[in-house]
């Protein structure tokens, strides 16, 4: 008799990094509780009584962890933080979602059934956008999208700024301790570049996206838009040596 082939277990919670958006965290929180999504919470250096607000909002939905950081460092720098700690819990998957209401979370289920599906893959939103998004940020995303299609020379990843994600636990963590990745708002974009030199798979699954009125966005336009043009000249720069890579792999084709 051959021995049953026995699959791990898929555990997912949420990672939501809150940065002075308390008002609408916790809609977002009870959203996703009652999908029976088990969210961590990181406050991300906020002033005192901003973190007085998120705790406060943590508490009220049951089940929800608040991971305090003692000064601000940017979102992706939250987002390891945040799945650093799922790791230590023993949960395989993480949904990356934001804490300001623009992520649909009626399209979850779609991410994560697609997760169990493709375990290893990294599943990411792809925005339908309405006409509440900011003219200047759909066009700065056509930009980046130019530049990850040259980076990777491939148009596999359709969009590389969309927050709403799933990422298996241990892949991630394996990339964010092997790179020097951005820590703010050059973080989405770079690691799905790496995810995809890294010869793993990418999948894209429509989700609505929308900037709630009173919504507080996070994004510099003029600071973070120096970051993201320093990342696309590190990412030029070293791409390369990775499109000489995939011309090795068999499987892959340009």
């Amino acid at each position: 008799m051959q021995g049953r082939v026995t699959e791990s277990p898929f555990r997912l919670a949420a990672v939501i990094p809150s940065y002075r958006q308390a008002d609408t965290l916790k809609g977002v929180l009870e959203s996703l509780r009652a999908l029976g999504i088990r969210s961590y919470v990181v406050d991300d250096g906020n002033a005192p009584e901003e973190s007085e607000a998120i705790l406060a909002a943590t508490r009220s939905v049951p089940g929800t962890c608040y991971l305090p950081r003692s000064r601000n460092s940017g979102k992706g720098a939250a987002v390891t933080f945040g799945i650093e700690a799922l790791s230590l819990g023993g949960y395989t998957h993480a949904l990356q979602i934001d804490a300001d209401g623009q992520h649909d979370i009626a399209d979850a289920p779609k991410l994560i059934e697609d997760a169990k599906r493709h375990p290893d893959a990294l599943i990411s939103g792809l925005p339908q956008y309405d006409e509440s998004a900011p003219r200047g940020r759909v066009i700065g995303r056509y930009i980046t999208h130019f530049w990850v299609w040259i980076e990777t020379l491939s148009s596999e990843i359709r969009d590389s700024m969309c927050g709403y994600r799933v990422y298996p636990v241990q892949e991630f963590l394996t990339l964010a301790r092997s790179y020097h990745i951005g820590r703010r708002m050059d973080f989405d974009t770079e690691i799905m570049v790496r995810y995809f030199w890294d010869g793993k798979r990418i999948r894209f699954i429509p989700t609505r996206v929308r900037y709630p009125e009173g919504g507080v966005s996070n994004f510099d336009y003029f600071r973070d838009n120096v970051r993201i043009s320093l990342m696309h000249t590190k990412l030029v720069l070293e791409s390369p040596l990775h499109w000489l890579a995939r011309l090795r792999r068999p499987h892959d084709r340009l």
